[in-house]
């Protein structure tokens, strides 16, 4: 019988492929077969710690091997994995902690600057029971914090058995994950995803790029993103593929370890191959053995495509589209495809899902005539966490998921995206969304009003501009509010520009003009 869970594929992977490396990193290589030995023993952990099947527990940490195998663990308990973004500040990582009722937290300890659990330490949530600390010791123990190896040494209260029996008796249709992804109330959401989906869309996902046993998978995008969880790593056990983390974006150290590690998939946004093309060493760069790269969540130049395949030698290059309430995958475009289709368009529906574009009425539109991109099929969330309302307004009674983009399929069925309903912008790869930066915003004493828009990038793709109304009396500098920004928000959120204005543009109804803010900042741009 197929794996219709993520417990099953991982016993799967590693009764074909015991010996073959499943995850390699700083020389330390961990085969399939141990995979199995410390996702299990992760589990067993968890099970004496009380974690129960249906409980919540969350990952705040960048990508390392203790995040995959405490991702399996939570997996094998019949838990519910929660993945926290790694630039979120201690505000915005307690709130999905506590709305999400998290009884466990692996947590990073020291990582790019900051020591991440001093982040919770005056907003920890009264559900969190305990903080793992991966990579380092706990500063504050104080009998319910441990470090990762004296949460190990946990499972010795919990036989395998009955670790292995409890991770067989998840069903496909149980939750696997909640992924938080923000939305026009500019408060995240908790998407809830089943295993079984997750484990069918990407299987699909394997065979159209060609992943094959034994292929290493460089992973740049982070775990905490569907892209590097779900297209990531749990894509490499479908396949036997051995999983090279990566950490943090370093184009130095990526070109080292394309070449020193033999990497022959390496997906990622667009930023991540402009990059590489701009390096002064790719010239004396060996990518010889690179051979699959995946990019989306931005509008791509055909010329992009064009130079990945001949600068950068890969022979395999394709876009796909997706969003968290879809498990991450709905469309991808055959590697076979030319640049250009490659490059504007985000390819055709997976097998088991239907496409459709519907008008302001939701009546379907025909092929080439734009709308709002709909979404059926098995993979389709189960809905927002406790939030019944927004997942009513989500997907309609006859179970089409509404992206809010808008978009055009042609003839062949392929979905170019062409805007977005809810005036989300992307990042360097990151979905942002203004309605919840200008929530944050607010918080600034001097700020009246605010309205945040994306703007052109050349390196990211897009960044925020906020347009701000101050409040009499009051001043602030636009150097100040990026600086206060920082230090309250995720990095990909900050805006990088600041516009000051007397008043907003708004319609009858009050609300801002924000087309008329894009032609204001253009204007200014140009001048």
């Amino acid at each position: 019988m197929k794996p219709n869970t993520i417990p099953t594929l991982l016993f799967a992977a590693a009764h074909r492929h015991p010996t073959l490396a499943a995850i390699e990193q700083n020389g330390i290589v961990i085969s399939y077969a141990e995979l199995e030995h410390w996702a299990l023993c992760a589990a067993r952990a968890l099970i004496s710690l009380g974690v129960e099947p249906g409980d919540r527990v969350g990952i705040w940490a960048p990508n390392l091997p203790e995040w995959v195998v405490a991702a399996l663990g939570v997996h094998c308990a019949g838990a519910v994995l929660v993945p926290i973004n790694t630039r979120m500040k201690g505000a915005e990582a307690a709130d999905i902690l506590a709305r999400s009722g998290a009884r466990v937290l692996f947590c990073v300890g020291d990582f790019l600057g900051a020591y991440y659990p001093d982040m919770l330490r005056d907003q920890r949530p009264a559900t969190l029971e305990h903080v793992i600390v991966v990579g380092g010791m706990p500063r504050h123990a104080g009998g319910r914090d441990m470090d990762w190896s004296a949460f190990l040494d946990c499972a010795v209260g919990v036989e395998e058995s009955a670790a292995r029996q409890t991770a067989l008796n998840v069903a496909a249709g149980d939750l696997a994950d909640l992924l938080f992804t923000s939305g026009t109330t500019g408060r995240p959401k908790g998407v809830m995803s089943t295993h079984g989906a997750a484990v069918r869309a990407f299987t699909e996902y394997a065979k159209v790029i060609g992943l094959v046993r034994g292929d290493r998978y460089l992973i740049v995008n982070p775990f905490f993103h569907s892209f590097g969880y779900k297209a990531g790593w749990l894509t490499c056990l479908i396949a036997g593929a051995t999983i090279l983390p990566q950490a943090v974006f370093d184009a130095d150290d990526i070109l080292d370890r394309i070449q020193r590690d033999r990497i022959s998939v390496m997906p990622g946004p667009p930023t991540l191959y402009l990059t590489m093309l701009a390096h002064p060493r790719l010239a004396q760069a060996d990518l010889s053995s690179l051979r699959v790269a995946v990019t989306g969540a931005a509008a791509i130049p055909p010329i992009l495509i064009e130079r990945m395949r001949k600068a950068l030698n890969i022979r395999v290059v394709t876009t796909a589209y997706g969003l968290t309430e879809c498990g991450g995958l709905a469309t991808i475009c055959d590697p076979g495809d030319d640049a250009t289709t490659i490059a504007t368009t985000s390819g055709k529906a997976i097998p088991g899902t239907q496409l459709r574009i519907v008008d302001v009425d939701n009546n379907p539109v025909p092929a080439g005539a734009a709308g709002e991109v709909c979404l059926r099929g098995y993979h389709v969330m189960k809905g927002y966490f406790e939030d019944p309302r927004a997942t009513a307004e989500a997907i309609d009674a006859d179970g089409w998921l509404h992206t809010g983009d808008i978009g055009v399929v042609d003839a062949r069925g392929y979905l170019r995206i062409t805007d977005r309903l809810k005036d989300m912008f992307i990042v360097g790869g990151f979905n942002c969304y203004p309605a919840e930066v200008e929530a944050m915003l607010s918080a600034h004493p001097a700020i009246a009003q605010v309205a945040v828009i994306g703007v052109p990038d050349e390196r990211l793709g897009e960044v925020g501009c906020a347009w701000v109304v101050t409040k009499p009396n009051c001043q602030l500098a636009a150097e100040a509010l990026i600086a206060w920004s920082r230090e309250h928000m995720a990095n990909y959120k900050v805006p990088r520009f600041v516009r000051f204005a007397q008043q907003l543009p708004v319609n009858a109804s009050n609300k801002v003009l924000k087309n008329e803010l894009r032609k204001l900042f253009q204007v200014d741009a140009s001048a």
